[in-house]
């Protein structure tokens, strides 16, 4: 396909409303940024930091002045946050109906941790927590003649631990015998792949997608520790971008022609299917079930 450009290649957006978690930077700002040039009618913008938030809202006045933005507190790694934040969208009054759903939020490598709920740290805020906020959103996406939801994985569900999931451990730290954090990071973003095409399966007139935006420089980067800065570097070095183009995935594919994109598939940038690159677990369809099961039980009564 040409060389992407969110500036020719994104269409008008009258009417759209948008919620992007994460929002408030890195990858999640730089599509606020790029999305709100397309004039959509409201963005959300969910995160942690209500500073930083302000600031986005600000630039993204300076460009558009007709895209109403609004900012919502939400920490993923707390399913009672999630809930709030869900609540709190849902509750206002110009909301009638959610068109475009970016679950871009996310972390990466983290130390041995759990959420405030009992899970695997890295597992329930990029998994659990989306699943939840999605759970909650989807009469409003439901709708919209045109839902969309996008997922950001990462190539990185490849390092995922033998068999995918390993769901009896998921609420402990989770050890293994070598790379841990990156064990723990490759099943969280697995479980991101394969919950796009649950969602894409099981909830009708819905699109769903998990994207990958190549290797950036964001926060997530800039906070692992210099050994895994170096490796990193030494192995990706000349793949890396900028924010701004690591955010052109996932605007492709909240934006673009639902008939130029494969229901539940997952893409790396910009707009190409890779579904023939995944693995046995990856491709698994009974682990799909199993983890769909598994959320459902995980979040009943929430």
């Amino acid at each position: 396909m040409p060389i992407y450009d969110p500036e020719r290649d994104i269409p008008d957006l009258t009417g759209k409303t948008i919620f992007i978690t994460g929002g408030t930077g890195g990858l999640g700002a730089a599509s606020a940024l790029h999305l709100a040039k397309h004039n959509p009618e409201h963005i959300y913008i969910s995160g942690r930091n209500a500073a930083a938030a302000k600031a986005i809202i600000q630039q993204i006045h300076e460009t558009n002045s007709i895209t109403s933005v609004t900012f919502i507190q939400c920490d993923l790694a707390s399913l009672t946050s999630v809930s709030q934040a869900a609540t709190t969208f849902i509750a206002q009054p110009q909301v009638q109906k959610l068109d475009i759903l970016i679950c871009n939020a996310g972390i990466m490598a983290h130390t041995p941790a759990l959420t405030t709920d009992g899970y695997e740290i890295q597992f329930g805020t990029n998994h659990l927590g989306h699943a939840l906020l999605i759970k909650k959103l989807l009469p409003l996406l439901t709708a919209s003649p045109d839902p969309r939801t996008v997922l950001l994985t990462s190539q990185g569900w490849a390092l995922h631990p033998s068999g995918g999931i390993i769901f009896p451990d998921l609420r402990t730290t989770q050890s293994f015998p070598f790379g841990g954090p990156w064990r723990r990071y490759g099943q969280s973003k697995l479980a991101n792949l394969i919950w796009a095409r649950e969602l894409a399966r099981r909830v009708p007139g819905l699109t769903a997608v998990s994207v990958h935006p190549g290797v950036v420089g964001t926060g997530l980067f800039h906070g692992l520790g210099l050994k895994d800065k170096l490796l990193i570097y030494a192995t990706a070095w000349w793949k890396f971008v900028s924010v701004q183009e690591g955010a052109w995935n996932q605007v492709w594919a909240a934006t673009v022609d639902k008939k130029e994109v494969v229901n539940g598939g997952y893409y790396e940038p910009v707009g190409r299917l890779k579904d023939g690159r995944l693995d046995g677990d990856a491709r698994d369809e009974g682990l799909g079930e199993r983890l769909w099961n598994w959320t459902e039980e995980a979040l009943e009564g929430l």
